[in-house]
């Protein structure tokens, strides 16, 4: 049971605003891919980031290329959940978003959030593990709340999805 195609003008933004982030997620994919493999050496990296010569300085500048390789591991999972919601728009768009392939979606979607959640603990770990004194290390990483509510609200809507869909397929059966 296909519903008339959606007006609301939050759909064609949010379409829109959904294919600019997908877009921007491989440009910063590609940067950061780009700076690992031109792989710069210890004194440009001490002179773009401003620091001084010191004994944890190595260590520091491995933590940060970790960092770096971690964040290609998050362009992927960006990718899922980018492209999971511009596929559930459209199918708001289309008048019919109660459908089994959103419950998949919104699973996908869980799935990646909670690899990015780890992503980020791990990320945190290694800024603090590579801070000192003389170089701190400020990222905005490591355990959040809000992200995993928003991990575990996934799930659940995912699983919401799930059994409205089996409903509504029950429902149209005794019709």
């Amino acid at each position: 049971m296909v519903k008339p195609t959606s007006t609301s003008p939050a759909l064609p933004i949010a379409y829109a605003a959904l294919r600019i982030l997908i877009v921007m997620n491989w440009v910063f994919g590609a940067a950061i891919l780009a700076l690992l493999v031109v792989s710069p050496n210890r004194h440009w990296i001490m002179a773009a980031f401003k620091l001084s010569p010191s004994s944890d300085t190595e260590w520091l500048i491995w933590g940060m290329r970790g960092i770096a390789a971690l964040g290609l591991i998050g362009i992927p999972l960006n990718y899922v959940v980018l492209t999971r919601l511009l596929a559930m728009v459209e199918s708001v768009r289309a008048g019919d978003p109660f459908v089994a392939a959103n419950a998949s979606r919104l699973q996908a979607i869980a799935w990646a959030l909670l690899g990015i959640q780890m992503l980020s603990i791990t990320i945190g770990a290694i800024a603090h593990a590579v801070s000192s004194e003389a170089h701190p290390v400020h990222v905005d990483a490591g355990f959040s709340i809000s992200g995993w509510l928003a991990v575990l609200l996934t799930f659940l809507l995912a699983r919401v999805f799930a059994e409205g869909t089996l409903m509504r397929a029950d429902l149209e059966g005794t019709v």
